[in-house]
């Protein structure tokens, strides 16, 4: 082959050097951290949210606000369901570590603070209602006392009938165990009913973790829609969002609201020689340990106007994001205007 003419191999040489800067200029294009999509915490890296969460925000989470806070941010979420109270043992004897931890109650936060946490806030609330089983060989009664055709004193008559199969969650660790407990004692009250009316009904010592009655959170909703259970305790948003067929309370006994915490306050059951009392359910959330950027996020999310929009729609109430304790991580307090 002929050697090229010294003007050629210049002309080469120069288009060789254009073509590198251009593919130089376009691999620094592709790698640039303008391309990668924010985590939403002021960051470019994406992570995973590990969340431990009370039993009954399992569909709100994994259906709902898991895939939202997933779709807005880039970051995953992973959850653990379980009762507050179990969570909180688990993560005060570290058996697992969680970067947030959502409970029922600020009373399974407090124990972990300060060595875990030394903040919660409070955002959104619940209430009781009886889920029924609408197949329940006392169907017709449930109907005619969620309908108001019979008065709902009779639900609480109803539900002392022998052979009455009821389920409920072990108050020593959940606290839908012990609302559904101060319930029946202010509904004792309430309605005037016998004095042994709440012992008929749960059959035996309140605080007892071995009743037939018991069973576990993340099990007690699809046991009663097996048909194994004619009736069960349940907050009002895992009846709207589970589909469950079930009877509304008065405010006055289904611990839903601030105006009656004195009310609810009457109630009490002890629990390992400690009296707890009844008051408003309300959901708090925190970070656990270091905060991670994953895990702020997530707070973040939960608190923002569409986080807060799922739990609406799920039935909760939604509150005035209130804040207890200090250190919350700048990001977080700048969704709640601080």
């Amino acid at each position: 082959m002929p050697l090229q003419s010294a003007p050629r191999r210049v002309r080469l040489a120069a288009l060789l050097a254009a073509g590198c800067t251009a593919l130089a200029a376009a691999a620094c294009s592709s790698g640039s951290p303008s391309s990668s999509k924010s985590s939403g915490t002021g960051g470019t890296q994406h992570g995973t949210a590990d969340v431990a969460y009370a039993a009954s925000l399992t569909f709100l989470n994994t259906k709902v606000a898991g895939p939202g806070f997933t779709t807005a941010t880039g970051n995953t979420f992973s959850g653990r369901a379980g009762a507050s109270g179990e969570l909180e043992a688990g993560i005060a004897s570290h058996l697992f570590s969680p970067n947030v931890f959502e409970a029922v109650g600020a009373d399974n936060i407090t124990p972990l603070q300060p060595t875990f946490t030394k903040w919660y806030v409070q955002y959104a609330g619940t209430s009781m209602v009886v889920a029924y089983n609408p197949k329940s060989k006392y169907a017709s009664q449930f109907q005619a006392i969620a309908s108001g055709k019979k008065p709902l004193k009779d639900l609480f008559t109803l539900m002392e009938q022998p052979g009455f199969k009821l389920g409920r969650t072990d108050p020593n660790i959940d606290p839908q165990g012990r609302d559904f407990i101060y319930m029946l004692e202010l509904a004792q009250s309430y309605y005037h009913l016998p004095a042994n009316t709440v012992a008929k009904i749960l059959g035996g010592p309140p605080a007892s973790a071995t009743s037939s009655q018991i069973f576990a959170e993340s099990s007690l909703d699809a046991t009663l829609q097996s048909g194994q259970l004619d009736a069960a305790s349940a907050f009002v948003t895992q009846a709207i969002e589970l589909h469950l067929s079930y009877i509304k309370l008065p405010p006055l006994i289904n611990l839903c609201c601030t105006q009656y915490a004195t009310q609810y306050h009457a109630a009490s059951i002890t629990i390992k020689g400690t009296v707890k009392h009844g008051s408003p359910q309300v959901i708090d959330i925190t970070t656990i340990g270091k905060p991670t950027p994953a895990g702020i996020a997530f707070v973040k999310y939960t608190l923002s106007p569409a986080g807060l929009a799922q739990y609406r729609q799920g039935g909760f109430s939604v509150l005035t994001p209130t804040v207890t304790g200090s250190g919350v991580p700048p990001a977080i307090q700048s969704e709640l205007g601080g």
